[in-house]
């Protein structure tokens, strides 16, 4: 059965700034193959036009729009009539595009949660603005990009009928081993942080000032005057996604840390797990509750709690144990996390929120009936 997919998200256009891109970059193509038709609805702001690196892809029609009456005027036929419509996470004026999307739709209306720990982090408080504990119910699924104890949350405490996981991917026709040696001993792909700076300087910047015979790198942008990289490590403003697999083949290893909501949270695997260990380079991460259900610690990914690790790790780790513990991780991926897994599963919460809505309609309408009779 193929569908008609529409996706309301931050960004598929532009990855400056923001990881959504890849994620939905992934997703869609995965989807496309799949037969599925996708339209991706896109806000048009000034940032990401000027930073667009993708505006027509193959695989999805991109539509934008700069305006709620642009939205409603231009796509609410396309709204009614798609079988999915998924509305993501830090959409601009979310709350109410989530109002419009679930009282117009006829199919299966999911909200995609790139941002889950942030999000339970800030529902009770108000401190966002593109969900509200009124609206969740509201959806018939709720795709989290965590997993594990936030899907019973998400059921339980805010009423969503269905809450599932749908962790992000690594577009395996981007990222891919190459032969070339490694450039950097240790690297790292974010976006500047102010939770997560402190785990990269002591997992990178201070292991990167012991060992100051090796060359570190940081790639992403945001990162304020104020932090002081040392002489061996190298920062790097913006990667395009078509420059990750380079960037990931130059290092001995990745580096992955971890967003303090996430951190808490757990069962939050983050794009760079999946990207790097795509282009067969070993994962150095901080330690996260359910870490060992996405690679296993040991000998699928190598966990350090501070620079005294992971100089260690650096230094004493023998090459041929890198290189093995990198291709337990690529078969592992291959195995359970590519995008063709995570549009099969997208598939599956289709059709389980779909006969769970028929259910209840079914339930309904032999209520009434009942209700007749007597």
């Amino acid at each position: 059965m193929t569908l008609k997919i529409v996706i309301m998200g931050l960004s598929i256009t532009s990855s400056w700034g923001n990881g959504h891109a890849t994620t939905y970059r992934a997703l869609t193509k995965a989807l496309s193959d799949l037969g599925h038709s996708v339209t991706f609805l896109e806000r048009d702001v000034p940032w990401y036009r000027e930073h667009r690196d993708l505006e027509n892809p193959e695989y999805c029609r991109v539509g934008l729009y700069r305006s709620l009456i642009e939205l409603a005027h231009r796509y609410s036929d396309s709204v009614r009539d798609a079988d999915l419509v998924i509305l993501g996470s830090y959409v601009p004026d979310g709350i109410a595009i989530g109002e419009w999307l679930t009282a117009g739709a006829t199919g299966i209306t999911a909200f995609y949660d790139i941002d889950t720990p942030v999000t339970l982090a800030g529902l009770d408080s108000g401190g966002i603005d593109y969900i509200s504990p009124g609206l969740i119910p509201r959806f018939d699924l709720y795709l989290s990009f965590s997993g594990g104890p936030a899907l019973g949350i998400i059921e339980d405490l805010y009423g969503s009928p269905l809450a599932r996981a749908l962790y992000c991917s690594a577009d395996l026709r981007m990222h891919a081993a190459t032969a070339a040696p490694p450039r950097w001993c240790l690297g790292y792909l974010g976006t500047y942080s102010e939770d997560r700076q402190p785990l990269l300087e002591r997992l990178l910047l201070a292991p990167a000032r012991e060992l100051q015979d090796d060359l570190f790198v940081v790639a992403g942008s945001k990162y304020p005057d104020t932090v002081r990289w040392p002489d061996n490590v190298s920062h790097i403003s913006h990667l395009a996604p078509r420059q990750h697999s380079e960037f990931y083949c130059s290092q001995r290893y990745a580096l992955n840390v971890t967003r303090s909501d996430m951190k808490s949270l757990g069962f939050s695997p983050s794009v760079r797990l999946f990207e790097a260990t795509a282009c067969g380079t070993p994962l150095i991460s901080d330690d996260w509750p359910g870490i060992e259900t996405v690679f296993s610690p040991g000998s699928e990914i190598l966990v350090a709690s501070g620079a005294r690790d992971v100089v260690q790790i650096l230094s004493e780790i023998p090459d041929d144990r890198r290189l093995t513990i990198a291709s337990n991780a690529r078969a592992r991926l291959f195995k359970e996390h590519t995008p063709a897994h995570r549009a099969r599963q997208l598939e599956t919460y289709y059709h389980e929120a779909r006969a769970r809505r028929q259910s209840l309609k079914s339930a309904n309408r032999r209520r009434i009936e009942f209700e007749e009779v007597k």
